[in-house]
């Protein structure tokens, strides 16, 4: 009897991946409500757990039990997808581009360079050089 393991009941995982569906829903109707100017500022898990009415806590341990990754994983990626389109397919400034996801400019940069490795103008302008040498290439090959 030393190491019995009781399984998890099926109802209660249905219940932890049903909260993890429900939050990824809740974080993409907020940023979309971010891009469109409908929220000034970014929601914390805290708000996220408010509206699913349920403790910040536990929504944060039921997410990292069920993907391996923490809440704020997520968020993060999502608003990196959305600075990244917008710096590929804009010309927005960068500041714009910060404050349009209630960030402050200097704050965007070191979140930007957190998860790139580079700044969104390095980055940028990485876009345009691959750009250019992409052209090149298709001149010399035609």
């Amino acid at each position: 009897m030393a190491n019995m393991v009781t399984p998890i009941p099926k109802k209660i995982l249905a219940r932890q991946h049903e909260i993890t569906a429900d939050f990824l829903k809740e974080i993409d109707k907020h940023l979309a409500d971010v891009i469109a100017g409908r929220v000034e500022d970014m929601f914390e898990i805290r708000d996220v757990a408010a509206l699913m009415h349920i403790h910040p806590t536990h929504l944060s341990n039921t997410i990292k039990l069920t993907t391996g990754k923490s809440p704020c994983f997520f968020f993060e990626e999502r608003i990196m997808n959305i600075a990244r389109k917008e710096l590929e397919t804009t010309d927005r400034t960068i500041a714009d581009i910060a404050t349009w996801l209630t960030f402050d400019p200097s704050n965007f940069t070191k979140f930007f360079r957190r998860f790139s490795g580079v700044s969104p103008k390095e980055y940028r302008q990485q876009l345009y050089a691959s750009a250019i040498s992409g052209q090149k290439t298709e001149t010399v090959t035609i």
